[in-house]
């Protein structure tokens, strides 16, 4: 039994290590490579029609702010239409939207979904380009002009911007873990993008070539993430533009952080099952490679890997002094977990203490997203998780 315990603790600590650490040592050395033996061709941009959809559901807090910050972009007034579509709003969202007489409003009372509100109003839209953005976020002044370059090349069916969440000195566990959690994301979906494709745009900002849309499944969980990838599995690249950023909250708390999680690894379970012509290496080639390292592990094998790494570490104690001390890291990690569990809502100059507790909420989080999604309570329609 002995070599049985030894065989998994080592695929598991493989899995592990290459899953959060030698994916991105790898991912980093072939985009080098790649770009110094390709030439990067630019010309002078041209700024096509683009519309900005803002999908809102009670957003009276940020709404009034997001239309004011979308309108002041530097993009030509008239090549720039904003559109907002509320969903099942029951506050003063429509109201507010309304006081702008040059931003267009779809509203329809009963709520189904973010899903349901983008797929409703594609038909609407004219422009080559429509770029997706959350009610919550500001937009950088460039963002536009960021994005829209990069569909100068044909093969570019879609352009992620960058999430970035505010920080302040003294975080809390949510806003510790969730601002540096996005900074190691934000540095992996560049070099996915430098290598061939992002995989997987972040909702809070991404656009598309409206023509490439092509309407999801209703029930789809998480529509963005989809979107994207059923444009790369039609051929075409998602690049990533740090230099696009939405800047958002962090949750305003660890159990609104943990609903998002959960939703998100619930979506992400789903997705896998809907695109699994991308894990055929033969057909997809890169695309898969950057797939399954990127995603698929972390929403399957990864999270199981995790438990089996410190039963049979556990078990090998006794083999050598290596197991012992590898038994006793895993130990005090968790212990840092849970003492970061208990003061998840304390503020602490040292974002680094929540990064245990953060690690451990994200991997438990898609038990939590299997379990809701065999049993069909993981809704399109979700509690909204508040943002600080």
């Amino acid at each position: 039994m002995t070599h049985i315990f030894t065989f998994l603790f080592w695929i598991s600590l493989f899995i592990i290590l290459y899953t959060y650490i030698l994916y991105f040592i790898l991912v980093l050395i072939f985009s080098r490579i790649l770009q110094k033996t390709t030439k990067n061709c630019k010309s002078e941009p041209v700024w096509p029609e683009v519309t900005l959809v803002i999908a809102a559901y009670n957003e009276e807090r940020f709404i009034a702010e997001k239309i004011r910050n979308s309108l002041a972009l530097d993009y030509p007034v008239n090549k720039l239409t904003v559109l907002v579509v509320t969903d099942g709003s029951t506050d003063n969202t429509q109201q507010q939207v309304k006081e702008f007489s040059n931003v267009l409003l779809f509203h329809e009372p009963e709520r189904k979904g973010k899903i349901h509100a983008v797929d409703r109003i594609m038909k609407h839209i004219k422009s080559p380009i429509v770029i997706f953005t959350d009610a919550n976020t500001t937009l950088n002044n460039q963002v536009i002009k960021n994005i829209v370059r990069h569909y100068q090349a044909e093969k570019v069916g879609g352009v992620a911007g960058e999430k970035r969440v505010a920080s302040q000195q003294n975080d809390n566990a949510p806003a510790a873990g969730e601002g540096l959690y996005w900074k190691y994301e934000s540095l992996l979906k560049k070099a996915d993008s430098d290598l061939y494709t992002v995989v997987g745009a972040a909702g809070e900002l991404f656009s598309i070539r409206t023509s490439l849309y092509e309407s999801p499944p209703p029930d789809t969980i998480i529509e963005d993430f989809y979107l994207s990838m059923k444009i790369v599995s039609k051929g075409y690249r998602f690049i990533y533009e740090p230099e696009a950023y939405a800047m958002e909250g962090p949750s305003a708390t660890t159990e609104d952080e943990w609903k998002r999680k959960v939703r998100i690894s619930a979506g992400g379970l789903q997705a896998i099952t809907r695109l699994k012509s991308l894990l055929n290496p033969f057909k997809f080639g890169t695309i898969t490679f950057q797939y399954v390292s990127h995603r698929v592990l972390r929403w399957t094998i990864t999270p199981l890997a995790l438990i089996t790494i410190f039963i049979t570490n556990a078990l090998l104690i006794h083999v050598s002094t290596f197991y012992s001390i590898v038994f006793i890291l895993q130990c005090l990690f968790y212990l840092l977990a849970l003492i970061g569990h208990i003061m998840r809502n304390k503020k602490i100059p040292l974002k680094g203490f929540f990064v245990p507790y953060y690690f451990t909420l994200m991997n438990l989080s898609v038990f939590f997203g299997l379990m809701r999604l065999l049993k069909g309570k993981q809704s399109v329609v979700w509690e909204k998780a508040e943002r600080a």
